[in-house]
């Protein structure tokens, strides 16, 4: 499906039907590292990730050549209950910055030699109060997953996905609440910095979103669709598309893990072609991975969000496939290996 699902019965079918790795890669690429010049296990995580992304690769020598990294921007009317310091129109300046090469994510993403894309969604169209009505409606949610998916460049090797739009922290807590479950308290953390008042009217917000759709709890798609934001469906989209491509995806912190966590919701395995890259100092971003079972790869108490922390992550990877990719065997070397 070239140009992503028009209707809910076609996403369905796409979060039903997803392809694995290449198990015969990924027993390839076990059985080289088993001979490389080092000590088995020596190389910690490094070795798991180098076999994981052999195996979506499909091959068991993989160099990672082409990593693309996309940050999605959207804006939340949930704003209108004072969720935010920082006014709406942040988010598109903030949208220029990523244009012109000002953003972290931009250095980041230069270090990691990869090619990054900005996408803002309708910014002067925000979504519903979630308070009151549904985010958005189910043209809308389907709009903007095909956005999502239409943004992936199919010749890529690697996808890092990322956001940017005020209030879209209680918008990812509210979607981890409806989801699993819990009190808002247990989700909701300080954003871009309010103080303990703004924290605790942001809980109640989320709270009082999360009964105004009683009929979401424990549906994924459901609850990305109420109580999300433009830019966590597209990220949500790209995910997915991801998987129908085999390209691996580095997660980045709390609202990127937010979004994913509403395809595993809705399909168990879903995001096994993903790894986390980094723990956000956000503090339900740990709780959320824990639910997932993904441990993260970087801990640097990031709390940025735009697909930054992610972004670093790559090099990391890079790291672990130069190893698994170019290092000799004890037979190439002519080392004994006991």
């Amino acid at each position: 499906m070239q140009d992503g699902p028009k209707t809910m019965s076609e996403l369905a079918g796409l979060l039903a039907e997803m392809p694995g790795p290449d198990r015969a890669a990924e027993e390839a690429a076990r059985a080289r590292d088993a001979v490389l010049t080092k000590p088995p296990g020596a190389l910690g995580r490094l070795e798991e990730l180098a076999i994981w992304y052999a195996g979506w690769r499909g091959d068991a020598r993989p160099v990672l050549r082409s990593p693309q990294v996309i940050v999605f921007a959207g804006n939340h009317g949930v704003v209108a209950q004072g969720v935010s310091p920082f006014p709406q129109e942040v988010t598109a300046q903030m949208v220029a910055n990523f244009q012109a090469g000002g953003a972290a994510v931009n250095q980041l993403s230069a270090v990691s030699g990869a090619r990054m894309d900005v996408h803002a969604l309708r910014l002067e169209v925000p979504t519903e109060d979630f308070t009151k009505a549904p985010a958005m409606d189910e043209k809308s949610f389907l709009e903007n997953m095909r956005d999502g998916w239409q943004a992936v460049d199919p010749k890529c090797d690697l996808l890092v996905v990322g956001e940017m739009g005020i209030g879209n922290t209680t918008a990812g807590a509210a979607v981890a609440l409806a989801v699993f479950g819990g009190e808002a308290e247990d989700w909701t953390g300080r954003g871009t910095g309010v103080d303990d008042a703004g924290l605790k009217r942001k809980a109640e917000v989320v709270a009082r979103g999360v009964a105004a759709h009683p009929g979401v709890k424990g549906d994924g798609m459901a609850a990305l669709r109420h109580l999300g934001g433009r830019e966590m469906v597209a990220m949500a989209g790209a995910i997915l598309r991801a998987r129908h491509l085999r390209i691996p995806v580095i997660l980045d912190g709390f609202i990127c893990t937010s979004s994913a966590a509403c395809l595993e919701v809705a399909a168990p395995g879903a995001l096994d072609h993903c790894v986390a890259g980094h723990l956000s100092a956000e503090g339900a971003h740990g709780a959320l991975l824990e639910r997932l079972g993904k441990a993260p790869i970087l801990s640097l108490g990031m709390r940025l969000g735009e697909a930054s922390g992610a972004a670093l992550a790559i090099s990391i990877l890079k790291g672990a496939l130069a190893c698994h990719s170019g290092m000799a065997t004890f037979a190439e070397a002519g080392v004994s290996d006991g």
